[in-house]
């Protein structure tokens, strides 16, 4: 049941619209966004909290248009548009029409970029350079750039394709293009029919619509503004054309924290999540997946994208160990510490409100072929468990902390596949003897038994026939 909070005086009704939250929570949220306003001095700034596939905070601080701005009104999202396409790009490989391994120059007739796999597009291990050829490609017209190869200046590779991360913007707009390729149409049309549409992002559009901000500069010595221009940018939209909502935001991270099977089912999202490139940083704390970056903040690991666009600045941060969101959108023309806030809001309510998990309940049914494995296995002399859960699936933990550990899905053969960690994408198989009996599991030639090197021919290598003394 929602809990119902009368709304304190000098609260305005917009911010405590939603009852999802306690009033110190709210007032804590409120509190980071006004500071990150003030001393960032943004024009205006909107954030929101999605909760449990939910919005259930939202405050907006600045002016648009002579009105405090709210999760209804649109800012420019810069290149949370490239999760966007990510996501169409999935569905084509979900569908049989590429394969993430398969070479763009398979289905693109590209100018540059044709030997980077769709995977290396979308996790910019391409080598293609980070941006165009000039003018700047944000702050001009898209029609100055009319086909594919316009878009590459003199040296559109700078590295080996798959050798290290270096994002592109180009890149992602191969991507919209091989989507455009691959379905006929654009590939804007494209996602508001399979993607938008679906989730209910109605507010999420190509060009702006009121009520909208515009995009300001914020003079470095005086406080003055000056516009930005908003520019179709033609086939560079793919990489961070879109406007949208912190409510259509919030719909988006639900979406990306539990799937939808008119989209992408829940575990395509995972392979999304994981990471694809090394981590980055001096700290090793953020990589980047497929269309998505990662990050970890205040002991959380974190996935989303951030955004820019002249006079813009976004970020849409999800912790799938809270299962909430948060969203920050801003208009300044500034690198302005807007991932900072959006995390600081999601460690607001894990503070003041930590998750309350779901009630504990048993299977639904239970196999005793399956319940026979559970229980503990050695690998050599090293002791760890296995246990069952939802689906069949199995989770392998080392007893003590110190092992290689993994969770794994059930396949339609009899094995199952390592979902993390060392065992990401081996094979277990579950071994009998000829009577059937279980006699141990192969992980990728790695032999669990039920005893510590257990005799009887399974270990590789033989055990000593003297035995332990």
């Amino acid at each position: 049941m929602t809990a119902s909070y009368e709304v304190p005086a000098g609260v305005p009704v917009e911010e405590a619209e939603f009852a999802g939250l306690l009033p110190a929570t709210r007032r804590a949220l409120l509190h980071r966004l006004a500071t990150g306003q003030a001393e960032g001095r943004t024009p205006s700034l909107v954030g929101a909290v999605m909760r449990d596939g939910q919005m259930v905070w939202s405050a907006g601080r600045g002016d648009v248009g002579g009105e405090v701005p709210g999760a209804d009104t649109q800012y420019r999202i810069g290149s949370i548009t490239k999760t966007l396409v990510a996501v169409l790009v999935m569905r084509l490989r979900d569908e049989g029409l590429l394969g993430l391994d398969d070479r763009l120059g398979k289905h693109l007739d590209a100018p540059e970029g044709g030997d980077a796999t769709i995977a290396q597009l979308l996790s910019h291990t391409s080598g293609l350079a980070a941006e165009t050829g000039g003018p700047w490609w944000e702050r001009t017209d898209g029609a100055l750039r009319p086909e594919l190869a316009d878009i590459f200046g003199e040296r559109p590779q700078r590295h080996v394709a798959g050798r290290l991360h270096h994002y592109s913007n180009p890149g992602f707009a191969l991507l919209g293009a091989l989507v455009e390729r691959l379905r006929g149409e654009g590939w804007y049309e494209v996602l508001r029919r399979e993607v938008l549409e679906p989730i209910g992002m109605e507010r999420t559009t190509l060009a702006p619509r009121a009520p909208h901000a515009e995009g300001w500069a914020v003079h470095p010595w005086a406080d003055v503004l000056l516009p930005e221009p908003a520019v179709d940018t033609g086939r560079m939209a793919p990489a961070g054309q879109l406007w949208s909502t912190a409510a259509d935001l919030c719909r988006f991270a639900a979406f990306l924290s539990n799937g939808d099977d008119r989209v992408l089912t829940a575990a395509t999202l995972a392979e999304m999540r994981a990471p694809e490139t090394e981590p980055q940083g001096p700290d090793w704390s953020g990589a980047y997946g497929l269309g998505l970056q990662l990050t970890r903040r205040d002991g959380r690991l974190l996935f989303g994208h951030t955004g820019s666009m002249p006079g813009f600045v976004g970020t849409l941060w999800v912790s799938p160990e809270e299962e909430a969101a948060a969203v920050v959108l801003s208009n300044l023309q500034s690198l302005f510490n807007t991932p900072a806030i959006t995390a600081d809001l999601l460690r607001t309510v894990a503070e003041h409100e930590p998750r309350i998990p779901q009630p504990w309940r048993p299977l639904a049914d239970a196999d005793t072929a399956l319940l026979e494995l559970t229980g503990p296995w050695y690998w050599g002399a090293a002791p760890f468990t296995l246990r069952l859960g939802a689906g069949r699936a199995l989770r392998l933990a080392p007893l003590g902390g110190a092992g290689r550990g993994a969770a794994f899905r059930a396949e339609d053969d009899g094995t199952w596949t390592g979902l993390d960690g060392y065992y990401a994408g081996e094979t277990l198989t579950v071994v009998r003897g000829a009577d059937g009996a279980v006699s141990h599991l192969d992980i990728g030639t790695f032999v669990f038994t039920r005893e510590p090197y257990e005799a009887g021919g399974a270990v590789p290598g033989g055990v000593d026939t003297s035995g332990w003394r």
